[in-house]
């Protein structure tokens, strides 16, 4: 006796038909895991667990009224101690917002580590919520997933967003932000013209000290040659041996005279005793002027040297206290501002989470994720068939 057929819903049943019924059971549960599932899930995180997320956005820039700086050696040596601004002042400060400072003391002052783990939140953007982690280096990460700050180079206007769960924490927290920034321009300010003048201050120090050891060295000079001015000194002396030289020409002249007109006359013995006199005085005052030991000739050339060194010294003093003049009138000149271009914002209602557009692409990515492994397991069995 043969076995009656089974029977589907009245019909009759065959392996082409078992086949297919099987490939129908197995794609529907493919489609069940990758796209109904994660669908409704996502329905139900975005749709009725997701807390709302409010952002206040503002905009700032950082600015210097610089003038035009006098060009040369003074100039550069101005605009090498940190009188030109450039966008470093702007990284600065956004890299000061996104900084361990500043998160902790915003965290003093409104305990963002409470407020954002508030049980009121959910799990998946609750802080420690998922890690259990509370410790300040994951504050300071979460810290920085709330916080946006980007520059447009163009403009050089930087654009800060601030994500919280109540409108009023994120304008809060944007605005303190703000006044943390620009007291830290201000204090980057002051100690750019603090350094600008400390710098010529320095210089003049150092050239006082450079001017006063070659005054004392000058008159240490003076003091141990007993001499004040060889140059002058020797001037002075080359005159008295030229009026000798002249006594002793004159002389030698009377004396040659005499003795062709009077080769007896007494006066010649007295002349000649002159003459000798003279010639020694002569001698004496060239030993003085350009001997080899002690000679004005010798203590000029030390002198000029001493008096160089002075002079230059002088004139090294007198250019610095010009810089420190120039310096304080800069320093006076130069100041960094922190411009609000658009003020923090009162969030009217929250932006995040998208829940519409993150359900539809969820359910988008479900479906490429399903239609993508149903081809593949077909492809599979096509080869093993």
């Amino acid at each position: 006796m043969s076995a009656l057929p089974t029977t589907i819903e009245g019909g009759p049943t065959t392996p082409r038909t078992k086949n297919l019924l099987g490939r129908l059971k197995r794609i529907n549960r493919l489609f069940l895991y990758t796209v109904v599932i994660p669908t409704a899930l996502a329905i139900i995180y975005f749709g009725l667990i997701a807390s709302d997320i409010y952002i206040s956005e503002s905009r700032f820039m950082v600015r210097s009224p610089q003038k035009p700086i006098q060009s040369g050696v003074l100039g550069s040596l101005l605009q090498s101690t940190g009188i030109a601004r450039t966008l470093d002042d702007q990284y600065s400060v956004q890299n000061y917002i996104l900084s361990r400072d500043a998160l902790k003391e915003l965290n003093d002052e409104f305990g963002l580590a409470r407020k954002f783990s508030d049980s009121q939140i959910d799990f998946a953007n609750r802080f420690a919520a998922l890690d259990w982690d509370n410790s300040f280096e994951a504050l300071l990460k979460y810290y920085r997933r709330r916080i946006s700050v980007e520059l447009d180079s163009k403009s050089t206007i930087s654009v800060m967003q601030v994500s919280a769960f109540t409108a009023e924490d994120a304008h809060k927290i944007n605005e303190r932000l703000l006044v943390m920034s620009e007291r830290l321009v201000n204090e980057m300010s002051e100690r750019s013209r603090n350094d600008i003048v400390r710098f010529a201050a320095n210089e003049v120090k150092m050239a006082e000290k450079k001017a006063k050891d070659a005054a004392l060295a000058v008159a240490t000079f003076r003091t141990d040659k007993s001499v004040v001015d060889p140059e002058r000194q020797s001037a002075f002396q080359l005159q008295q041996l030229g009026k000798l030289q002249e006594e002793l020409i004159a002389t030698k002249v009377q004396i040659v005279q005499l003795r062709s007109l009077s080769p007896d006359n007494p006066q010649i013995p007295v002349l000649d005793t002159r003459a000798a006199s003279l010639q020694r005085e002569v001698d004496a005052e060239m030993s003085r002027i350009s001997g080899r030991n002690g000679s004005l000739t010798s203590k000029a050339a030390a002198y000029m040297q001493v008096a160089l060194e002075r002079e230059f010294a002088e004139r090294q003093l007198a250019a610095t206290m010009t810089l420190l003049e120039t310096a304080r009138n800069e320093a006076q000149r130069q100041q960094l501002y922190l411009d609000r271009v658009v003020q923090p914002n009162l969030p009217d209602y929250p932006i995040e989470p998208r829940r519409i557009r993150y359900t539809l692409i969820v359910f988008v990515l479900g479906l490429l994720s399903w239609a993508i492994l149903t081809m593949l397991i077909a492809a599979v069995r096509e080869h093993l068939d």
